[in-house]
């Protein structure tokens, strides 16, 4: 349910930037582009740690009373609202990127969509795996080792996905 959950809200976020897309349909698409990698740049900075920019985010965790009140529906509704990106702390700056991409790119719903799936797998991939270890303290020690480097890659591929994305 908790998975259903994330990958529903992706999908809704993505879709509402998908359907806010054609207001900026009328910028070029060299504009648009730019844009997109100016930001998944600047993204990468940040999560560098060469740009001290704050993410515009809810940075507070979803209370723990959704899941007392009804565990299956809870952890549909947890993971509805992390899903959406909207109601919870973002570490990362990829996802406002690729926010950004969508928003801007003036595409088909397909990869808004994919987008959106995206980024409710990614964030249920993530305690999957951890369990999926056996040692979640020793997974935790090797994930902040490389969760840097992790970022700033997705920030860059983004940028350079962004070339070849808007029309």
């Amino acid at each position: 349910m908790f998975t259903c959950g994330l990958l529903a809200g992706g999908v809704l976020s993505a879709g509402v930037l998908w359907l806010a897309s054609g207001l900026f349909t009328p910028l070029p698409a060299g504009v648009r582009q730019g844009l997109i990698v100016a930001v998944a740049l600047l993204a990468a900075l940040r999560d560098a740690g060469r740009l001290p920019l704050r993410l515009p985010q809810n940075a507070r965790q979803i209370p723990q009373d959704v899941l007392r009140r009804h565990l299956a529906r809870g952890a549909m509704q947890f993971g509805f609202e992390l899903g959406t990106g909207v109601r919870t702390y973002v570490s990362a700056s990829a996802p406002y990127a690729i926010a950004v991409a969508v928003l801007l790119s003036g595409g088909s719903c397909g990869p808004a969509l994919a987008a959106g799936l995206g980024f409710g797998a990614g964030r249920a991939l993530t305690p999957a795996l951890r369990r999926l270890s056996g040692d979640g303290e020793r997974w935790d020690d090797r994930l902040a080792v490389r969760l840097s480097g992790m970022t700033v890659v997705s920030s860059v591929l983004i940028a350079a996905a962004a070339c070849g994305v808007v029309r």
